[in-house]
């Protein structure tokens, strides 16, 4: 009776190996825990990015900047992992992306640069007041128009609604680093020497 327990169990145990081993030893985990290099995200079968915009799908406009927001991309894991949230190796992550409204950089630079002087770049970006005094000043005697040339090339001068540029994918964009009261900045060995 005890040999045939055993060799029962041991059959059991031998077809619960082979059926991993016919899974590949996947390993089931939280994927929301899985380091850099673990994923893939976004799953590049899945046309995630706009092509209007160059952002993600479902860009959310952020909470205190409003360029800065959030978008639910779906991602894929390394082969092996299965998430269990989804019981598949897909799974959705919250990414940063840039919310935009619609306002193309190279546009507002051609308006700068070409009718600057009355202040069409400025009404395009949502500025009415600041483009009808350019317009009745003519610039402010182009000197208005050649700073926000640069003001609009540099990215400092942005959308009134607070969004971010369209811009090309490769295109030329700025990422604004911000520092406030809760920034940690390493001591340097030079600060308090005052020659």
């Amino acid at each position: 009776m005890r040999i045939g327990v055993l060799l029962y169990l041991f059959f059991l145990y031998s077809s619960s190996r082979a059926s991993d081993e016919a899974k590949g030893d996947k390993v089931v985990v939280d994927c929301n825990t899985l380091r850099l290099g673990q994923y893939i995200c976004p799953d590049p079968s899945i046309n995630q990015i706009d092509p209007d915009t160059q952002q993600y799908r479902g860009c959310t406009k952020g909470k205190i900047v409003p360029s800065e927001g959030e978008a639910e991309v779906q991602c894929i894991a390394a082969d092996g992992i299965i998430c269990n949230e989804t019981n598949n190796s897909t799974f959705s992550k919250k990414l940063p992306c840039k919310w935009t409204n619609g306002y193309s950089l190279e546009i507002a630079l051609l308006l700068s640069v070409f009718l600057g002087m009355f202040g069409l770049d400025r009404f395009y970006l949502g500025y009415p007041g600041i483009g009808l005094a350019k317009l009745c000043t003519l610039g402010f005697m182009f000197l208005g128009q050649l700073l926000d040339i640069i003001l609009i090339a540099a990215q400092v001068v942005g959308p009134a609604d607070g969004s971010a540029f369209v811009i090309p994918y490769y295109g030329a964009g700025v990422t604004v680093i911000r520092s406030d009261n809760e920034t940690y900045l390493l001591p340097q060995a030079d600060w308090h020497n005052i020659t």
